[in-house]
């Protein structure tokens, strides 16, 4: 398929700049494949279309406030560091954008508020890309708690307001494990689920059994190709467990549903595949591109937002739900006022 098939206007104001008022309140549209229907239901209304031994498998990778703010040295210049990936631990050495990109040459020293807290640039990798070595006297618990003391949620520049104390909670799903810090964009699919959600869905007997998959900001790079086979993703790091294995095999084999919450978690799931199309324990790095045709392995049901055009997330909701389906559902969307984008509402797709 081509890029400019995924094109539609999106009307100003359709991105949703904060959660609904209550995660499991916001709106949720059903969209059939076999009838070919669409509903319009709340999303605490999701349990009606699941049945007893079902499986939702949400990401539980938890976001770290990625956005940090440097003064160059001698200049003083204002310096925005985004954090990507740590590429070791014991040298404390990262993977960062910075903006503005042209002031910032390898072998320059940032400093970081009124902390100890100090980067030099030892290389460059992109135009806006650098790898960065902290210099820290002190523990890794010190250095991770500086961290997060000056760090900002990272939300999308597309949700255009400043970030407030708030976001560090709503930006962020109720599956998020402490011990799975990695991400610098939140799996969005999954946050409309409350704790009242996921009892009533454990009280009817379906289960939930997470995959980790940490979001780089390579999952939101627009594409800039016409054919989207020369599309290349960036690659994101995932873990498929043994306990999600058995629940999700077990399923399956008993002709029960088994629900991605979210394209991230789709991903990692069809990235596990054993050669029997059995879900297999695994773990590493993935840049699988899922885009219209695809054929599912896993999942049957699909937990998604409303995505922006030409998105790799909406090829990836096109893949699953029938492409002429979702642009469908996607202008009804628009025209019934849904709210798009990583705090807007939901797509469930059956």
């Amino acid at each position: 398929m081509k890029l400019s098939e995924f094109k539609f206007d999106l009307p100003e104001g359709s991105i949703a700049l904060y959660p609904a008022e209550n995660r499991d309140e916001s709106r949720l549209m059903v969209v059939n494949r076999k009838e070919g229907t669409i509903e319009h239901r709340l999303f605490k209304d999701i349990i009606e279309y699941f049945d007893e031994d079902d499986v939702f498998v949400p990401n539980d990778t938890k976001v770290f406030p990625a956005r940090m703010y440097g003064n160059k040295e001698k200049t003083g210049a204002k310096i925005e560091v985004f954090l990507l990936r740590e590429l070791n631990k014991d040298l404390h050495l990262w993977d960062v954008l910075v903006d503005p990109a042209r002031k910032i040459r390898v072998g320059n020293k940032l400093y970081f508020g009124e902390s100890d807290l100090v980067a030099e640039v030892v290389d460059n990798t992109t135009s806006r890309g650098r790898t960065i070595r902290f210099l820290f006297d002190g523990t890794d618990e010190e250095f991770y708690a500086t961290i997060d003391a000056l760090g900002e949620t990272p939300l999308p520049r597309e949700i255009k307001r400043e970030t407030e104390a708030e976001d560090r909670e709503r930006y962020q799903t109720i599956f998020a494990n402490e011990n799975k810090v990695g991400a610098v964009a939140v799996p969005s699919a999954g946050l409309h689920f409350t704790p009242h959600v996921v009892k009533r869905l454990e009280l009817k007997g379906i289960e939930i059994a997470p995959i980790t998959m940490h979001l780089g900001l390579g999952t939101f790079r627009p594409v800039d190709v016409e054919d989207l086979t020369k599309h290349k993703m960036d690659s994101e790091n995932f873990t498929v467990a043994q306990s999600t294995v058995d629940i999700v095999n077990n399923a399956r084999d008993n002709k029960n549903r088994i629900c991605a919450v979210g394209t991230t978690a789709m991903r990692a799931l069809e990235s596990s595949v054993s050669a029997n199309n059995e879900l297999k324990e695994n773990s590493g790095w993935t840049d699988k591109f899922i885009f219209p045709p695809y054929e599912f392995k896993i999942c049957d049901a699909l937990l998604t937002n409303f995505h922006l055009p030409e998105s790799t997330l909406l090829m990836s909701a096109a893949a699953f739900g029938g492409y002429d389906l979702i642009m469908e559902a996607y202008q009804i969307a628009i025209k019934e006022g849904y709210r798009f984008y990583a705090y807007g509402d939901a797509m469930l797709i059956i």
